[in-house]
């Protein structure tokens, strides 16, 4: 485990330096950049190395593989867990009662039974709305790809936004994937110029914007990312391939 250590840390201070490069060249405070390691496929050996080098936000995409890590790390006393991958509302009760914050509630039912769940637990759940802006049918989340289509996810959100135990910060998305980076910037734009319309219209405060992945994260921070998640560039290749 000692190689996979070093490894975690050295790519780990890499990413941070392409981080305040990216905020550097948008004018942008790197603070404002929290890199959630997404540990899908990786033990919670794997977990406990990068919480040892200094990570404390860790993202899962399945609440049944996220279930035993976090049973086997309750000693992490400082890490937060995010649901980043698409939740079943029959699995909502369980997502709400383990995670600190859920980057993709994609519809209102789900919406409704998280609300529901968190209340049973006496707690406030801070989420985002996960908001389809390339028009991709293998994407979940709010159809967003047209301007046309904006009014519709106002509606909604505001419809969530009054939910009393959501706490919804902002907005996720997911890129198509392109072999150039740069080709996935017009998306991160678009999720921004959606929440700077949302804010203005519902007169909010929605601070957070999740995009930008191990692959094209660079762009996302130039584009205001808050929230990057990251996997393979952090974990390496999962195992098994």
């Amino acid at each position: 485990m000692g190689l996979l250590r070093e490894e975690i840390e050295a790519r780990l201070v890499a990413l941070r330096r392409r981080v305040v490069a990216a905020a550097a060249r948008a004018g942008r405070d790197p603070g404002e950049v929290r890199i959630v390691a997404v540990s899908k496929g990786h033990p919670a050996e794997a977990i406990r190395l990068a919480y040892e080098a200094g990570v404390r936000d860790f993202g899962e995409n399945r609440v049944e593989e996220a279930e035993p890590k976090l049973d086997a790390l309750l000693d992490l006393t400082e890490a937060r867990w995010h649901m980043v991958g698409h939740v079943q509302s029959r699995k909502a009760r369980r997502v709400a009662g383990r995670f600190d914050v859920v980057h993709s509630v994609d519809r209102l039912k789900l919406a409704r039974r998280l609300d529901r769940f968190a209340s049973e637990q006496g707690r406030r759940l801070p989420v985002l709305l996960e908001c389809n802006v390339s028009g991709e049918a293998t994407k979940f989340g709010f159809a967003a790809e047209e301007r046309e289509r904006w009014e519709e996810v106002l509606t909604q959100a505001r419809e969530i936004l009054s939910l009393p135990n959501l706490e919804v910060l902002g907005l996720m998305t997911m890129a198509p994937w392109v072999p150039d980076p740069e080709a996935a910037r017009p998306y991160f734009r678009r999720l921004w110029e959606l929440r700077d319309f949302l804010q203005e219209r519902l007169s909010v405060s929605l601070p957070e914007l999740s995009m930008g992945m191990s692959d094209d994260f660079e762009p996302a921070v130039e584009e205001g990312a808050t929230m990057i998640r990251i996997g393979r560039a952090l974990f390496g290749p999962r195992p098994g391939g």
